[in-house]
């Protein structure tokens, strides 16, 4: 029997497989402003990261503000290439529907972003009540605000609580709000969750067995 009683996973890259898709997106529109990047390198670079530090970042690369419209076309464009190409997560539905304990989605991404994603790919009738937003506490990973909230909303504490993450940041907000982490790692780019996750796993097959 496992000893948590309730499981917070992360969406992007855990859920759902959109990361690749909203980068593409965001280079494109950085490239169009004169960025210079490209997708493999912005991959390594920004995932995980809050939209308001890959804006910083874009801003710095092209030495001047972002046109005030930038994030709203952002989350158009993505939308549009969501429903498009956007696909589950291998094996997670699978995961998902012999979990014998609570979970829900813990995100970075805005509420209505969360539920298409989860929409077209099939998983919002396992979490339609059980989605946190950061954009509604205003509090971004690595600040471990999402997962306190998710857990008492839940209703419990942190070490009765796994959080599955696949960003280095979203394991530090893990760890430093005091609950326990699986870094899943099938997009771990620079092969850096193993030294901060308690533990990880390559591939949503090997999840329940590990709980």
């Amino acid at each position: 029997m496992s000893k948590y009683k309730c499981i917070i996973f992360d969406c992007d890259g855990v859920l759902i497989d959109s990361e690749s898709i909203a980068i593409g997106v965001l280079v494109d529109m950085a490239n169009y402003l004169g960025a210079n990047m490209n997708v493999e390198e912005s991959l390594i670079s920004l995932k995980g990261k809050a939209f308001n530090r890959c804006m910083e970042f874009i801003s710095k690369r092209i030495n001047k503000p972002l046109p005030i419209n930038f994030e709203t076309d952002y989350r158009i464009n993505t939308f549009e290439a969501f429903r498009e190409k956007i696909q589950p997560i291998k094996g997670i539905q699978d995961v998902i529907e012999n979990l014998t304990i609570p979970f829900c989605v813990a995100s970075s991404g805005p509420e209505n972003k969360i539920r298409l994603n989860l929409e077209i790919t099939g998983l919002l009738p396992f979490f339609e009540s059980n989605i946190f937003s950061c954009y509604a506490i205003q509090k971004w990973k690595p600040e471990p605000d999402i997962f306190l909230w998710a857990a008492e909303t839940m209703g419990f504490k942190p070490n009765e609580c796994l959080v599955i993450e696949d960003s280095i940041s979203g394991i530090r907000a893990a760890k430093l709000g005091g609950f326990d982490v699986y870094g899943y790692t099938e997009h771990d780019y620079n092969n850096e969750l193993q030294s901060e996750a308690n533990t990880t796993f390559d591939s949503m097959d090997k999840l329940l067995g590990m709980l």
